[in-house]
Formats: C-alpha cells, structure tokens, sequence
C-alpha cells in the first residue's frame, strides 16, 4: 500500500510539472504572437501616416507658413521654401500628434504612448546622411531612459508625377513606440490571469488530492490500531469472565456459598468494565456528531480537583506517588457541566498516571491562578513525556503514542481528545508542554463566571 501511495504521487507531480511546463510555453508563444501584431500595427500606421502626409506634400501651395504657429522646423532653408511647403511647414506639431494618434486608435492601440520627429534634408543633397546621423541621434536618446520601445521610419517625399516631385525638400518622420510591450500584456491579460488561475486550480486540486491520501492512509492506521486496542482492552475482562464461569462449574466451588459469590462478583465487575468501555466508544461517536449537550451551572473548581485526587489517592500510594495541589486562585467559580468537567479533570490525573515512568514515584502538581479574566490550570507530572510528533498529535480521536508491539497502556486514545472537545464546549482553551523523558504540562484556560 505504501508502494502505491508513492508511485501515485511520483504520477501526479510528474503530470502538474509537465501541465505547468507546457503552460508557461503557451504563454510565452502566445506573448510572442502578440508583440509580431502590435509590431505589425506600430508598421501599418507608419505606412499609413506616411501616404497621408505624402499627398499633401503633393499639393501646390505658394502661401507661407500661417503667422503664430508653432511650426516643427526652425531650419534657415525650410523657412524659405514659399512656394513648395513641406508637411513641417504646413502643420503644427499638435495637428501632427493628432493625426498620428487617430491612426494609433483605428489600429486598436488606444493605450499606446509614443513620441515622433519630423527631420528635414538639403534638396540640393541627393544623399540622406545628414538624416540618418540626425535621427540616430534621436532614437539612441532613448535608450538609456526606455527599456521598450519600437522605431518606426518613415521617409516623405514627393509622389513621382506630382507638381512638387525633385523640388520640395525629403522629410523623415520616426515615431517611437513607448513601452509597447506593456500594451501586450495588457491585451492579454485576461487570458493569462486565466491560465494562472487554471494552474493554482490544479495545484490546488493536486494538493487536496495528496492531502486526502494522506488522510485516508492515517484513518486506515488509525482503524487498526483501534482495533487492535480494543482487542487488547476486551480480551482481559472475557478471558477473566470465562475463567470465572468455568470455576463456578467446579462441584468444590458450587457447594461453598462464599466462592460462588466470590465469582459472581468478579463477572459483574469484569461486565461493568466492558460496559464502561463501551460507553466510551459511544460518547466519542456522540462528539463527533456534535450530540453532546452540556448542563453549565456555576461550579467552584477547586472542589472539582480536590475530589478527583481523592479518588486517585489508592493508585498514587500504588505508585508511591503524591499529588501537591496548590489551588491558588482567589476566584474559582465558572459556568460548566459538573460531569463533563469532572471528567476531564479525571482524564488528566489518570494520564499523569498511567504514563509515569517504571519504578519512579509519580509526582503530580496541580496548580491554579486567576489570569485576567480567566482561570489558568496547569497540570505536570514527571512521566514519560512525549516527543514533538505526539504533542502535535495527542488530541487526535484514537491516537496513540506508538510503544512498538507493548500493550503496557490501556485505553482508545480518546481521553484527550474528549478532554480538547469539552475544553472547547466551555469555551475554553488547552495546551501542551511536553519534554520525551521528563514530563508534560497541560495548561487550561476557561472564563470566569461573570459577576
């Protein structure tokens, strides 16, 4: 069964690494499809603005530049050409960023943020270095301050046949793309907050489904080590029974009165032993199906202890063993059950006692303080103590610290956890210290009762 349980889980990691895997691929190809459009988009609108601003670099227009504007040359040459304006001449800076803006917007890329220039060549220079030097220029000031950007160029010139073809002035425009890639992720990023709550999904379903096993796998451990407990804890009163019922058979022993009533008396002790331990299986199904209705009425804790230890006092001399109460709080009183509490308080006295250590005098003290608004009790003992995997695990239903195939401590494991549910039904809190070879500590917390 182990073996299973490893290889299903070997399965199911092997399987969410390689769905992860070809997740994150799909994503990145699918960003990588995404920037070749957007990149596409950036080239078509320069086409675009391009051909735009062409025709009217076309147009005969012998009027000079309108007085007040900001026009986007300030060269001596472009501010003599009256009878072929260049695009620079004709519209403003802001009339341009329009333009070019509109054409971003019909491309569905609203979001996108850009800069242009708009460089102006010698007509008499056939040559365009004086551009290219002007606008490498431009474009390498961008990347020390952008991480992403895209350069579109986009050379106006006069269209061939037009009235303006060799005569008007060669005009660049480069429009720089600002961060495009943001815009990438923007437009998918549906589709990828999709594929990352797909994944956590089947993280989250690969967990619950380890998780499950590991539950299931503890309850099968759990079942068995009931079983054979209860074995162990019902075997002793049957073979004493039996062993009773056949000595009452004996002619001896039915004709001495004192012996038949002697027998008699261990069958029904034996039968009430069982019965207890019955009703101790059936209390623990009622807590788990939460049936248990508490009776809280005002009750001074002090008498509560004081009374358990006296009824400890014959198993403590057993074991040479003491109890030392030091009851110190000023204010006992609490609303509870009196059977309910009495028997956890029993339940942590006859832990002290039943895992002491052999041949060692159990030492218990019992101790109590008023803590703000709380009573504190603190019961330690000087037994076998436990180590960190059974304090984590000592209020689980039917757990049991593992003592290999010794059956020296009798019981279900349910003890503390009753003890846990009924702290918690009086709205309350309980916690363990506990050293492996020295002892443990279990420290309560219940309210007052109000005044």
């Amino acid at each position: 069964m182990k073996r299973i349980f490893t290889i299903i889980t070997i399965l199911i990691s092997l399987s969410l690494i390689g769905i992860i895997v070809f997740q994150i691929s799909w994503l990145r190809n699918m960003i990588l499809l995404q920037e070749d459009r957007v990149k596409q988009k950036v080239d078509e609108v320069g086409i675009s603005i391009g051909n735009e601003l062409k025709e009217y670099k076309a147009s005969y227009m012998p009027v000079p530049p309108k007085t007040g504007t900001s026009n986007i040359f300030k060269d001596d040459f472009a501010q003599g050409l009256l009878n072929f304006q260049t695009v620079g001449a004709r519209f403003t800076t802001r009339e341009l960023y329009e333009k070019i803006r509109r054409q971003f917007d019909h491309a569905g890329l609203k979001d996108l943020k850009f800069e242009f220039v708009l460089m102006l060549d010698n007509p008499r220079n056939s040559s365009l270095g004086r551009i290219e030097r002007q606008t490498s220029n431009f474009v390498k000031a961008y990347e020390d301050k952008v991480n992403n950007y895209a350069t579109n160029w986009i050379l106006i010139v006069s269209p061939s046949g037009s009235a303006t073809e060799n005569l008007a002035s060669d005009e660049v425009m480069i429009i720089v793309a600002l961060d495009w890639r943001s815009v990438v992720i923007q437009q998918l990023q549906l589709r990828i907050a999709l594929a990352i709550l797909f994944t956590l999904i089947i993280i989250a379903a690969f967990y619950l489904t380890v998780r499950t096993m590991l539950r299931q796998k503890k309850l099968g451990e759990i079942k068995n080590d009931f079983i054979n407990n209860m074995t162990h804890e019902f075997k002793t009163p049957i073979a004493t029974i039996s062993l009773a019922v056949d000595a009452m058979k004996n002619e001896r022993v039915l004709q001495d009165r004192e012996k038949i009533e002697y027998f008699r008396g261990i069958i029904k002790e034996e039968n009430q032993r069982m019965n207890r331990q019955v009703e101790t299986i059936l209390k623990a199904s009622q807590l788990e199906r939460q049936e248990v209705e508490l009776n809280l009425k005002p009750l001074h804790v002090h008498e509560v202890i004081k009374h358990v230890v006296d009824n400890f006092a014959l198993q403590l001399q057993e074991k040479n063993g003491h109890a030392e109460l030091l009851l110190q709080a000023e204010n006992d009183l609490i609303d509870a059950d009196e059977v309910h509490f009495s028997n956890l308080v029993n339940n942590l006295v006859d832990n002290a006692v039943k895992y002491s250590k052999e041949n060692v005098p159990v030492q218990l003290r019992i101790s109590t303080q008023v803590d703000g608004r709380r009573l504190m009790m603190r019961f330690e003992d000087n037994g076998i103590g436990m180590n960190k995997e059974t304090v984590k695990r000592v209020f689980e239903r039917f757990y049991r610290a593992h003592t290999g195939n010794l059956h020296n401590v009798k019981g279900f494991g349910l003890g503390l956890s009753y003890v846990k549910t009924m702290i918690e039904g009086h709205h309350g809190e309980i916690k363990v210290e506990s050293v492996l070879g020295k002892g443990s500590t279990f420290v309560i917390h219940l309210p007052l009762k109000k005044a």
